[in-house]
């Protein structure tokens, strides 16, 4: 297991070449820590979509990822950066981007696949400072 603290995060920040974004979406319940960090870095509004496909130890609680709450925000015209901490499969990515169609997005990960990925080459489980 590979740990990384806020600092090294931070420090990957620093040096990914972002597009202008004007909304952080993170998806909960993991990718909300991580989706804090990036939106306060990219000076942009956060907001949560609560969808969930694991639990605690990483074994699929449903069969696709669930959304389990609708939100109604008005996103029309708006640059979105949706992020989760880890991507590998991608189901619960492309189940937000679902949510996320016709609009504006790209696609953010601490590790795994997505547009943006701030650790490509950790292919090993982390532990994340947020995480006890």
């Amino acid at each position: 297991m590979v740990s990384l603290s806020f600092k090294e995060i931070t420090e990957r920040l620093r040096i990914i070449e972002f597009p202008n974004i004007d909304v952080v979406i993170g998806i909960g319940t993991g990718g909300v820590p991580a989706a804090t960090m990036v939106a306060y870095h990219l000076d942009a509004e956060l907001l949560v979509m609560t969808l969930n496909y694991r639990d605690e130890e990483n074994n699929p609680r449903y069969n696709k990822p669930k959304l389990l709450e609708k939100a109604n925000w008005d996103l029309e015209g708006k640059r979105i950066l949706l992020v989760d901490d880890v991507s590998v499969s991608g189901k619960t990515m492309e189940a937000a981007l679902e949510q996320l169609k016709g609009l504006n997005v790209k696609t953010c990960a601490m590790k795994g696949r997505a547009n943006y990925v701030l650790f490509p080459e950790i292919k090993d489980c982390v532990k994340w400072p947020w995480k006890p």
